[in-house]
């Protein structure tokens, strides 16, 4: 069994994380930490758990009693974190913040996104799990950067809901103001993008191109829709090809001929693109995921499962509603 730790278990990634780990055949929950809700039970937070656990949350770091560490702090505390504890010298990191994503020569995390780094997760000690918005514009991307076809503006547009804002109360994440409502936010400047651009000139060193990027905030609670628009004149057949090819070994990557659309991955690991041609060199790209699934927890189990020699889908064949 392999037995797991959470620090910073009081939030929406965490309480998706806790439920995936729950149901988990491999794993066994040792402590699940949180200073403000410390003493109370899990399900006072995360009430989707009731009938499953009767665990606490703790603020003690017993990490001698774990083989990996899930971090789903606030971005900036795995960092002071790491900086200020003594790990012990076989576990292992996961961390779903921002703080270790981009690659320094401090930093030895390997960026764990299954579909483009998974025979180093696989060996790693440390993996920084990527941002929601880079893996659903990333998985659309990708198969194009290995055939170093991005020379031209990347447009992208993706609406995220409200849970990919945390579980803090906002201005823009109160339903009165997000309901019925769209918005955009931070354009061209998003947090994600040095990560996307990063991960891209891992597979075309040449790239240098302008990703124009506008976020939207949708009045859904869950889920990503994004769409790209690049320069290419390939047939649409065999740029499916090219994208079947990359993915062929990847487990919650579809190609979809036919439109697709966000209830098609929420509750689930999967990430659903569509390719379209329009005009002699426009290609449009559709890819959507669920946020805190793909896009956070579901990816981070993904990692766990890489790093500890499981079959990658175990404790992730999640099915979507049916309406």
């Amino acid at each position: 069994m392999i037995r797991v730790g959470i620090i910073g278990g009081a939030g929406y990634t965490a309480g998706e994380l806790i439920r995936l780990l729950l149901n988990h055949p491999d794993v066994e929950m040792k402590f699940i930490h949180s200073t403000s809700h410390a003493g109370d039970r899990i399900t006072s937070v995360h009430e989707g758990l009731y009938g499953e656990t009767d665990l606490i949350f703790t603020d003690e770091l017993p990490l001698q009693e774990a083989d990996v560490v899930f971090f789903c702090t606030a971005h900036g505390d795995t960092r002071k974190f790491m900086e200020n504890h003594q790990l012990p010298e076989n576990l292992k990191v996961i961390d779903l913040s921002m703080d270790y994503r981009l690659k320094t020569e401090r930093n030895d995390f390997i960026y764990g996104l299954p579909e483009l780094n998974r025979r180093t997760i696989c060996h790693s000690r440390y993996v920084a799990n990527p941002g929601c918005f880079a893996t659903c514009i990333l998985l659309g991307l990708l198969p194009l950067a290995k055939h170093l076809l991005l020379n031209d503006e990347v447009i992208v547009n993706a609406i995220t809901g409200s849970t990919g804002a945390g579980v803090k109360p906002g201005a823009t994440s109160h339903f009165s103001w997000r309901n019925n409502n769209l918005s955009i936010y931070k354009p061209f400047r998003h947090q994600h993008v040095p990560e996307i651009e990063q991960s891209l000139c891992q597979l075309q060193h040449s790239f240098r191109s302008e990703i124009a990027f506008i976020p939207y905030r949708g009045d859904f609670p869950r889920g990503i829709f994004a769409t790209l628009i690049v320069k290419n004149t390939m047939s649409e057949e065999d740029l499916y090809k090219l994208y079947e090819d990359y993915y062929a070994e990847d487990s919650f990557v579809f190609l979809v001929k036919e439109n697709i659309d966000l209830k098609q991955v929420v509750n689930t690991n999967k990430c659903l693109i569509h390719l379209e041609r329009h005009g002699t060199d426009k290609l449009l790209i559709v890819s959507c995921i669920d946020n805190l699934l793909k896009g956070a927890s579901g990816t981070a189990v993904h990692n766990m499962n890489l790093m500890f020699n499981l079959e990658e889908t175990i404790g992730l064949k999640l099915k979507p509603s049916a309406f």
